[in-house]
């Protein structure tokens, strides 16, 4: 069971209720797995913490408590002229779990992950200490918080350098692909000219179509004539009524809908988009997770370096294909080679591909038995923040740092997925 004490926790000056160990802070929840659980314990909801502290508008650093949302520090900063330099896929992630998770977006190849960009932040431990961590003060405390999944105390207040842009808007584009070699030379050739990009997956295709799928590329867009007629942000969002039923998504349904989206794949020439649209496709479709019925979802992420990456994709692929468990949302993307200052921190050199699957129960199970054993033996590593269930000899083959790790994490913190992983 999953069942914690919870806290809201908008209190700035009150000592952390070390006798409610153990402790473990939420802002969004969006995490896919068991990171941001804390079954027995007490959670710390963080989302009262949300203001803007500070702006320089000449630099474009800010300050903010943990607690805001991506989505509404964009609200307020792009029409400044400034932009998170990373975010993910959805806007509705609080600064604090960005931190935590050391998030990676579309355009990592250019910019890293998101820890690199923190100046500093206020981390409060469970014995009363209010430190101020970053990369020249308490190093080595800084890099066990981010992407330390929130165990090292309560993030309350971040310095972050964001990246100026022209517009609310992005050029983008659609490049459709017959196979995974031709995947690779697409990424090579688009790399240049376009800073972000990541490809859907037709994870059904097989033998020659192996790997085929749609590259979405992305830019910031120049400025735009005054007469220009501009694309909108989304107003309001549609919502997924009730759980469907668990055939609208068996292989043949996911099938049907892979040949329409690669078929409606190739767009030609760049598009005009608000960003919105761009970088937070789901945010547009409210409790999406009930497309996948009662029985829900698992997502799996994986990271393979890159001398093995190539082989190391085409065999996770061919095993999918091979079990008929198309996942229903499957992303490719290659990581650049800016390390993250993270000693838990998922990205890193390489390729990620990241797979939803319905839960079939122990269909499913075993596929992800075979995905692992690829993984492992490709040296990669599977994401924290979106797992449920991996080894702990998964764990700390793809976390070597993990024991360097475990010193500070703050007695009173825990979490669902560390005891899993410690047990």
């Amino acid at each position: 069971m999953n069942h914690a004490r919870v806290l809201e926790w908008p209190d700035r000056a009150a000592a952390l209720p070390a006798s409610a160990a153990p402790l473990l802070a939420q802002g969004s929840g969006r995490s896919h797995g068991d990171a941001c659980l804390n079954a027995g314990g007490t959670l710390l909801l963080t989302g009262g913490m949300d203001r803007l502290i500070a702006f320089d508008r000449r630099t474009g650093v800010v300050e903010c408590e943990a607690g805001m949302r991506v989505g509404d520090l964009l609200a307020w900063s792009v029409p400044q002229g400034w932009m998170l330099p990373v975010v993910p896929a959805t806007q509705f992630v609080s600064l604090g779990g960005a931190v935590a998770n050391d998030i990676h977006g579309r355009n990592h190849r250019v910019v890293g992950s998101f820890g690199r960009h923190v100046i500093g932040l206020e981390l409060r431990r469970s014995d009363g200490e209010r430190l101020w961590v970053g990369p020249k003060q308490q190093r080595e405390l800084f890099a066990a918080t981010v992407g330390g999944l929130g165990l090292t105390g309560l993030m309350t207040r971040i310095r972050l350098q964001m990246t100026p842009i022209c517009n609310a808007f992005m050029l983008t584009e659609r490049h459709r692909f017959p196979d995974l070699e031709a995947y690779w030379e697409l990424n090579d050739r688009l790399g240049t000219d376009w800073p972000y990009g990541v490809a859907w997956i037709d994870c059904l295709a097989r033998g020659s179509r192996l790997g085929r799928g749609v590259f979405l590329t992305g830019r910031h867009a120049p400025p735009q004539p005054a007469s220009a007629s501009l694309p909108r942000g989304r107003s309001r969002s549609r919502t997924v009524p009730f759980e469907l039923p668990g055939w609208v998504l068996n292989r043949h349904g996911v099938r049907a809908f892979n040949q329409l989206y690669f078929r409606l794949g190739a767009r030609p020439g760049p598009r005009l988009r608000h960003y919105e649209r761009y970088l937070f496709p789901l945010d547009g479709l409210r409790d999406w997770n009930r497309i996948y019925g009662r029985r829900g979802f698992y997502r799996y992420q994986c990271v393979l370096p890159p001398d093995t990456a190539r082989d190391g994709i085409r065999t996770l692929l061919r095993r999918i294909a091979a079990s008929r468990q198309g996942a229903c949302l499957a992303l490719l993307k290659r990581f650049g080679h800016l390390h993250s200052p993270g000693l838990l921190s998922f990205p890193r050199p390489g390729v990620t591909l990241a797979l939803d699957f319905t839960d079939q129960g122990s269909r499913t199970r075993s596929l992800f038995a075979d995905l692992d054993d690829v993984v492992s033996a490709a040296g990669g590593a599977l994401e924290p923040g979106q797992d449920a269930r991996m080894s702990v000899t998964l764990f700390r083959r793809g976390f070597p740092n993990w024991e360097r790790f475990a010193p500070f994490v703050d007695p009173a913190f825990s979490s669902s997925f560390w005891r899993r992983m410690n047990p």
